[in-house]
């Protein structure tokens, strides 16, 4: 095979109580690459549509990524990457993921699998570097592994992936400003009190729990962030009432989903996530925000090959 075409997806970070270690992948929203082997030596962004984003290798997360990953191989050739964004950058569902997960998963499809899946996530984490200035990682695994998964530790890296009951929806709603990862994590404090930290563990094993056990009220109960959250939703015009609308409405619960400005819930089933969907749109449509929605079931696969 001398090209490949894949989905990534987009993907939904922090969830209320695991920032930068929990994360999970989306199925109705994502990018699309083009990856073609050539015979010279490095990676070229050929085309990229949808976004206005660098096409310089070392500006662009593919192309940073790429490099990362060639640098470990034997392969003396290069590759051409096209890019077809539909996450808009800034958005907070893992574009910068999407694009740099994207690129080392197709290598790697096209080199016949020569690195692990946990391999190509310190890969990709170097795309993510890029765009925020820190190797995070919790975009870019369940972007790879699929569904839900767990960073344990980033040194040594150690991804768990975790299962999550079959009805389980999300629901996104972007309003149409940009936040920066490198901006909001600024805003964050580097010290929290013993008492938060409790709190937030507690919720962190009660979602894990809640995942493994198809428990849902334990999901709801568990999506409660007591460190991030609290600074992070100034940035959101609108952010308590919409959070407000949705648990009316029936999410289990609501957050902010990576960096922000979008803003996920969780619900049971497609129905109540349309409904609650139609709840946090009425809030941007009082205020006059713009805004897109994306109700999507949990992807369990990750990244597809589209050929």
């Amino acid at each position: 095979m001398e090209t490949i075409k894949v989905f990534c997806p987009a993907t939904i970070a922090n969830i209320s109580c695991g920032f930068d270690v929990l994360g999970v992948a989306l199925d109705a929203v994502g990018d699309e690459m083009i990856v073609r082997k050539v015979s010279q030596k490095g990676i070229t962004i050929t085309k990229l549509e949808g976004q206005d984003l660098p096409m310089e290798t070392l500006k662009n997360v593919a192309g940073v990524a790429g490099l990362a990953f060639l640098e470990e191989t034997e392969y003396k050739g290069g590759f051409e990457i096209e890019i077809y964004k539909n996450i808009k950058a800034g958005s907070g569902i893992g574009s910068s993921a999407a694009s740099s997960t994207g690129a080392v998963w197709a290598m790697n499809e096209l080199l016949g699998k020569p690195f692990s899946t946990l391999e190509l996530v310190k890969f990709a984490m170097e795309g993510e570097r890029l765009a925020s200035g820190v190797a995070h990682a919790d975009n870019v695994a369940p972007a790879l592994f699929g569904g839900f998964t767990l960073v344990r530790s980033y040194d040594p890296l150690d991804v768990i992936p975790i299962p999550s009951p079959s009805e389980l929806y999300a629901t996104v709603i972007h309003p149409q400003i940009e936040v920066k990862t490198s901006d909001s994590r600024k805003i964050l404090k580097t010290n929290i009190t013993l008492a938060d930290g409790i709190k937030q563990w507690g919720n962190v094993g009660g979602l894990v729990a809640g995942l493994f056990t198809d428990d849902y009220d334990l999901i709801g109960r568990s999506l409660v962030d007591h460190i991030v959250e609290p600074i992070r939703s100034i940035l959101i015009p609108g952010f308590n009432e919409v959070k407000s609308a949705a648990i009316g409405a029936g999410a289990l619960g609501c957050g902010i989903s990576g960096s922000g400005p979008s803003i996920f819930t969780f619900g049971k089933g497609e129905t109540t996530a349309q409904k609650v969907g139609e709840a946090m749109k009425e809030v941007y449509q009082n205020i006059g925000i713009d805004y897109e929605i994306h109700v999507s079931k949990i992807n369990h696969t990750g990244i597809k090959n589209l050929n």
